[in-house]
């Protein structure tokens, strides 16, 4: 019954540990998936007290049909009784045709697989991936200006509003 400030707000259990906030910025997102991480008790208890990196991790997808995180940083804990590199690349658990279609998508034409937050979910570790394709720096620069303009006329409806 009870549960952390964060679960209980959520409404579906899930505590945050970290999200890509380059993510947006830097691809356009389209589908996305929950996966599971087969981590290592000393890799679960410091996402729970230290948090993770999510800026660089990707995930690469083998020959084998199986799905693999690679540059998510998660730091190493100080008075753990075995440690963990803070960098290694750790499995995903996806369905097959989850890994199908993420491949189909990478396999049609210049899509990634990047790691949009990770989070736990009933104690579990998971992590939201999603097919993304890199913005160009036009693109960027276009999104910037579309922000700042919805910024604007927000303020300016509020000014409106307020005198």
């Amino acid at each position: 019954m009870a549960g952390s400030r964060a679960q209980q707000q959520s409404g579906e259990g899930k505590h945050l540990v970290a999200r890509n906030r380059r993510a947006r910025h830097n691809y356009e997102i389209g589908d996305r998936y929950e996966a599971g991480l087969v981590l290592i008790g000393s890799e679960a208890r410091s996402l729970r007290v230290s948090g993770a990196d999510l800026t660089d991790a990707w995930v690469e997808l083998d020959a084998r049909g199986e799905a693999w995180l690679k540059g998510l940083r998660i730091p190493v804990l100080q008075h753990a009784a075995f440690g963990h590199s803070e960098q290694r690349v750790r499995k995903l658990l996806l369905h097959a045709e989850e890994i199908q279609r993420l491949r189909a998508g990478v396999d049609r034409g210049g899509m990634t697989v990047i790691a949009t937050a990770l989070y736990f979910k009933r104690g579990r570790a998971k992590i939201e991936i999603a097919l993304a394709r890199g913005k160009r720096k036009h693109d960027k620069r276009q999104a910037i200006r579309e922000r700042d303009a919805a910024r604007e006329a927000e303020q300016a409806m509020r000014r409106v509003k307020i005198g």
